[in-house]
């Protein structure tokens, strides 16, 4: 979504420790300090990069989807995949100290669904190979040859999903040659995607099963500590104009009130612009009340430089991800300067 923090790192830790599971890691926590660290300059090797680096704390594979029915009706999906590490290592069996989380969903004008998966590296509950390209929790499973062809699936107590993921386009690579820094003082990410997806399949919801085409997006980052400690909340947007192009921008706020922005500008080729801190706004203008709060589901988005000024509306307000650590994600439409469709995901409301 896109920056998924430190945040998933904790989840993983309170949970497992929760459950008593820590207690077969005794000794292995350590600061983000005895884990690699993302710099500047640093290459990709495929397809090895697609799988996981146990070298760096945390790490996600991220599916969001934007599909119709025959009849023209709106639905987003969701499908998720969190590594987390207490050590810079892969240990065989219990041994591991990768522990992973995933959260699948769908969403429909008038319904959110949402299942959550924990699981134990090491012992093959969880996990992701690169090539042939597979990443599993328990039964749900993103896989094929390569990243260019994928089946998904997941299933939850009261819906499913199973879809083909065919990429019409190449990978694009965020920030500087796909280091992406979050903060002023320099924390950073690695971060590419694959944005030009098309999806077709079924979703099995409780009124029967849909047959479903549409687009997706998929985002791939891994760091050991990127935001700043003060940095509290973020919004993320992927957006797909309706002319072609595509544009992830997002928005880091800070305790003391300031904000951190990065965006890209995508072609319909794949060919990239990156824009620095302060160029892309977002800009609440609606709330819903949702999980007890109000979250801002309509925006107004500039990206000036390429002439981009939309209102960003929620397919549906309500989309909140009743996950271990909630937070708000969703469909979007787009008006104005473009037209289209896209994600938003929200924490810290």
């Amino acid at each position: 979504m896109n920056v998924r923090s430190m945040l998933y790192a904790f989840i993983f830790l309170v949970i497992f420790a929760g459950q008593g599971v820590a207690q077969g890691f005794a000794g292995l926590g350590q600061s983000a300090d005895a884990f690699a660290q993302p710099e500047r300059g640093g290459s990709f090797a495929f397809p090895a990069d697609h799988g996981a680096h146990p070298a760096y704390q945390i790490e996600w594979w991220y599916v969001t989807a934007n599909l119709k029915d025959d009849q023209g009706r709106d639905f987003g999906l969701q499908w998720t995949l969190f590594r987390s590490a207490m050590a810079p290592e892969e240990r065989p069996g219990w041994d591991s100290p990768q522990l992973w989380m995933g959260h699948a969903a769908v969403t429909t004008p008038q319904d959110h669904f949402v299942a959550e998966r924990i699981a134990r590296g090491g012992v093959g509950q969880a996990g992701v190979t690169a090539a042939p390209f597979e990443a599993w929790i328990d039964e749900w499973h993103m896989a094929g040859d390569t990243l260019d062809q994928v089946e998904m699936r997941a299933m939850g107590a009261d819906f499913g999903y199973q879809v083909t993921l065919t990429a019409q386009g190449p990978l694009v690579f965020h920030g500087e040659n796909g280091f992406s820094q979050k903060s002023a003082s320099g924390r950073a990410s690695y971060y590419y995607s694959q944005p030009f997806y098309a999806v077709e399949g079924t979703l099995m919801l409780p009124d029967g099963p849909v047959e479903v085409t549409g687009t997706a997006w998929l985002d791939r980052e891994w760091a050991s500590q990127p935001l700043a400690a003060t940095q509290v909340s973020w919004d993320w947007f992927s957006m797909v104009f309706d002319e072609g192009p595509r544009l992830m921008g997002f928005t880091l706020h800070d305790s003391d009130g300031s904000d951190f922005t990065q965006a890209t500008w995508i072609e319909p080729d794949g060919t990239t612009t990156a824009f620095p801190n302060g160029a892309f706004l977002a800009t609440p203008l609606d709330t819903t009340r949702v999980a007890g709060r109000d979250v801002p589901t309509r925006w107004r988005v500039q990206l000036p430089d390429k002439g981009v000024d939309v209102t960003v509306s929620a397919l549906n307000g309500s989309a909140w991800m009743t996950t271990s650590i909630p937070y708000w994600e969703g469909p979007v439409r787009i008006e104005g300067t473009h037209s289209g469709q896209g994600y938003l995901e929200m924490t810290g409301y």
